[in-house]
């Protein structure tokens, strides 16, 4: 059925249950599992008034949060490997996270993306956008949504 599946996660509790998900599936159909967390880069746009970092503590918000993104994907290629599972965990430095799921599971032959959503409707999704709402319209590849 599904030869290699990526999950795009950010360590929330909703993106766990499209972990499990995604690692039940993989082990159903024999897939390899591609664990992903895509890491925002620091804003380096300055507002009137705003303060301006220096590069180097701009650097190590960066690597921070880097770090940080490694953690939890190493936990789900770990979860999926004690389950006999192959698994690969990326992380990919991007602001636009649409996009990197897509351009990742393009890059590693992804057949499937499995992704939460966590559902917002009306002024709240128009305000605080959909990531879900964009790999859904722009990918060529299968999107399975849970909530």
């Amino acid at each position: 059925m599904y030869k290699r599946i990526l999950v795009a996660t950010d360590g929330s509790t909703l993106s766990k249950k499209a972990v499990s998900s995604a690692v039940a599936l993989a082990q159903l159909s024999g897939a390899e599992l591609v664990a992903l967390k895509v890491v925002p880069r620091y804003p380096q746009s300055y507002f009137e008034g705003g303060l301006a970092l220096p590069l180097s503590d701009i650097n190590k918000i960066e690597k921070q949060w880097a770090a940080h993104g490694q953690a939890v994907v190493d936990a789900v290629a770990k979860a999926a490997k004690a389950k006999g599972l192959t698994a690969k965990a990326v992380i990919v430095k991007s602001d636009l996270v649409s996009d990197a799921i897509i351009g990742t599971a393009k890059k590693n032959k992804c057949d499937l993306i499995v992704m939460a959503s966590h559902g917002r409707k009306g002024i709240k999704r128009l305000l605080l956008g959909s990531e879900t709402q964009q790999v859904l319209t722009h990918s060529h590849i299968p999107v399975l949504v849970l909530r």
